[in-house]
């Protein structure tokens, strides 16, 4: 029987009206002892807890180890999560998906009677099941301590595990059921007096539950910028161009909201009438492209969903509207950008030359300062591809578009971004033919956004008052675009 004495319950603590808890008893006689590769035999000792993550930068869900404040953690199908639907104590929060697990490869000092972990679903995903695994052999063999623990919401909640041991500990979280992704922050262990159990500070970073004094985005450089992007604004800010709704019923004009940009989609014809997405430094990291093109689940049953083979053999490009490079803080951001609802059938020149010589344009004004508001979309029947010219693809569930347009509210960071988009923004509407010889020059297909709304029967700055979308939708931009 392995030496694990997490046996004697305390007695439960009471329930905060501000932080909501759930107390766990401590180990039944359940599951017996099972094996686990040991991480590297050595045990090494435990910085300062709780554990909030805020050490760490592990931004991809393989298998690796991280070193935190605390020491070395293991790290299966999980990485650290800084996005704003990462629901956390700070800036970062562990994020597991699957049946992910985070281990320590240590052993906290002798003495735990207490343990505490905050969790909530990732986002607005659904419940997650989770348990809390112990070893007092230096993870050579791990047994459950109390009871299985369901997540569910947006909110941090503290779940507490009551026993104790009388020697060095050594946790593993095991993520275990439902298809959501589920936080984990602020790991906490107590002495069976209520007293944290600090460990060894040597080579530890303090680690509190707020953000950390610096951040690693990079200051603002503008003057009229009034603090340091650490957030996202909404990706519909400027309006609902088509007041397309959620009901399944709406085939030409369902709308589609996800964290990272909101869609009009239109099924009958198979792509999206616009797109809408704000971009600021706070979306902007080092995850990597993920290709991982897919039909969007959130299509209702009845809608014709559009695949990647749908495209095949075509002679037009998979042409993102939200960028995948607008979209690189972490892997599941970058992967929205694949779902084949961002998709429409674009020549590749036009994709690759002159919408990718825009995109880099307004991520480099993004890295001098800026934010910007976009909204994309196209119009019309017929362009011409590598394979020349075609009305419809797939067996006519995806019209080709003869124009693609695109209209950026650029500013500079700071708050309250629509009181200052009338003094502030710069507006630039581009509407480019969807044809293989159109030219690498963005900047000669500059129009107005009346002309764009005229085009499309769209309304592009509804949030804006009238009378300033009226002086601001007339002008056609003629700023500098180097």
């Amino acid at each position: 029987m392995p030496r694990f004495l997490l046996l004697l319950p305390l007695t439960l603590l009471a329930c905060s009206q501000q932080t909501p808890e759930t107390t766990r008893p401590a180990l039944p006689d359940g599951p017996p002892a099972i094996p686990v590769q040991s991480a590297g035999g050595v045990a090494q000792n435990a910085g300062r807890f709780p554990e909030t993550f805020e050490a760490g930068s592990k931004g991809a869900y393989s298998t690796a180890d991280e070193t935190l404040g605390t020491g070395s953690w293991h790290f299966e199908d999980a990485l650290i999560g800084s996005a704003e639907e990462d629901h956390k104590n700070g800036q970062h929060a562990a994020r597991l998906r699957n049946q992910g697990r985070l281990r320590m490869n240590f052993d906290a000092p002798a003495g735990v009677g207490r343990i505490r972990v905050k969790a909530a679903a990732y986002g607005s995903d659904g419940a997650s099941t989770w348990e809390l695994w112990g070893s007092v052999d230096a993870g050579r063999t791990f047994r459950r301590i109390g009871q299985p623990v369901r997540t569910q919401g947006p909110r941090l909640v503290i779940n507490t595990f009551e026993g104790g041991t009388t020697g060095p500990l050594r946790l593993e979280i095991r993520k275990t059921g439902g298809s959501g992704r589920l936080n984990i922050d602020d790991v906490t262990l107590e002495t069976a007096a209520g007293s944290a159990v600090a460990g060894s500070n040597a080579g530890a970073a303090p680690a509190t539950g707020s953000a950390p004094a610096n951040t690693s985005l990079p200051p603002a450089t503008t003057g009229q910028a009034t603090a340091v992007v650490t957030s996202r604004d909404d990706n519909m800010a400027l309006g609902n161009p088509s007041g397309a709704t959620a009901s399944p019923d709406n085939l030409t004009n369902f709308l589609i909201t996800k964290p990272q940009f909101s869609i009009g989609y239109n099924a009958l014809r198979g792509t999206p009438a616009w797109v809408s997405w704000h971009l600021n430094r706070a979306w902007m990291g080092s995850a990597p492209r993920q290709d991982d093109f897919r039909p969007d689940p959130a299509l209702p049953r009845q809608f014709y969903a559009v695949t990647p083979r749908s495209y095949a053999s075509s002679g037009f490009d998979k042409g993102h509207n939200c960028p995948s490079a607008d979209r690189t803080t972490d892997l599941d951001d970058n992967s929205a950008t694949f779902l084949m609802t961002n998709m429409i059938p674009q020549a590749p020149n036009n994709n690759q030359r002159t919408w990718s010589s825009l995109e880099e344009w307004g991520r480099t004004q993004v890295s001098r300062g800026q934010e910007i508001y976009v909204i994309m979309g196209c119009y019309g029947k017929g362009g011409t591809g590598a394979k020349g010219f075609a009305t419809t693809l797939d067996g006519g569930h995806i019209t080709v578009p003869a124009r693609v347009w695109k209209v950026l509210v650029i500013l500079p960071e700071g708050s309250d971004d629509l009181r200052r988009i009338p003094t502030q923004a710069r507006i630039l509407a581009i509407d480019t033919p969807n044809d293989n010889g159109v030219s690498a020059d963005w900047s000669q297909y500059r129009v107005s956004v009346d002309a764009i709304e005229s085009a499309t029967g769209l309304d592009l700055l509804s949030k804006l008052p009238v009378e300033v979308q009226a002086r601001l939708e007339a002008q056609v931009d003629k700023g500098p675009t180097r």
